[in-house]
């Protein structure tokens, strides 16, 4: 069996490159993995396609997503609630793209990616502007709208309009997990439960920050909530763990 655990964040980081696509987990201040985005940020990295919940914040000393976008790291953000004023502040001047997705989507997007479907139907944006193409993804100089969301397929299934849905597929996720063992099983704790196996399954190289790390055993089999398969590297959380 592959060790998985790394010396450090920064180890475990070096080939993500600017441009790549990166899914981050976590719910609010919950179950983000703040040592591995700080990690990133000590690297000149930028021009990311972000995946996350939010757009960053709630996190004590601008840490987490939130500095991503403060320090302008991020090209394009696929969200649920850009919830960050320094978002909108760089949105509307045309220096971030926003993939806005409700919340449900974002999470069945990243099952899909990591189910290996195709896409799927839901009736969740059916009528809004992110199914018909409104949605401004990007703005340019003068407030002038650049790109919009590209008008989605959808059909009428029981007398109901659903819209297609495509599924994710990021270079890489940041994933915060409670307990890892050696072999990259994983268990997470309480609300951390929420994007963070999804977003490890979907993407194609999965690097996670543990509060605790077995590294005499393996975890008993029923304490595992995402199997060592779907993780490539495992760091130890340093310092006081946020949750």
């Amino acid at each position: 069996m592959i060790d998985k655990i790394r010396p450090s964040a920064a180890d475990s980081l070096t080939r993500i490159r600017s441009g790549a696509s990166v899914a981050i987990g976590g719910f609010g201040q919950t179950g983000v993995p703040v040592d591995l985005i700080d990690a990133l940020c000590d690297r000149d990295v930028r021009e990311l396609h972000v995946i996350a919940n939010n757009g960053g914040r709630g996190l004590p000393g601008e840490r987490g997503i939130g500095r991503l976008l403060k320090e302008n790291r991020v090209r394009r953000l696929s969200c649920s609630f850009p919830v960050n004023p320094d978002f909108f502040r760089r949105y509307f001047a045309g220096d971030v793209e926003i993939e806005l997705v409700p919340q449900g989507t974002l999470a069945e997007r990243l099952r899909a990616g990591g189910s290996g479907l195709g896409g799927f139907y839901t009736p969740t944006a059916a009528g809004t502007m992110l199914a018909d193409g409104g949605f401004v993804v990007r703005y340019g100089e003068g407030g002038v709208a650049q790109e919009t969301l590209t008008e989605k397929e959808s059909r009428v299934i029981d007398g109901r309009t659903y819209v297609l849905e495509a599924p994710l597929r990021p270079d890489f996720a940041l994933v915060k997990a409670h307990v890892a063992d050696r072999y990259g099983n994983l268990r997470f704790r309480l609300g951390a439960r929420n994007f963070n196996p999804l977003a490890a399954m979907a993407a194609r190289t999965t690097i996670v920050q543990a509060d605790h790390v077995e590294r005499g055993g393996s975890l008993p089999p029923d304490d595992i909530h995402l199997p060592g398969p779907f993780v490539d590297h495992v760091v130890e959380t340093t310092g006081e763990p946020v949750r």
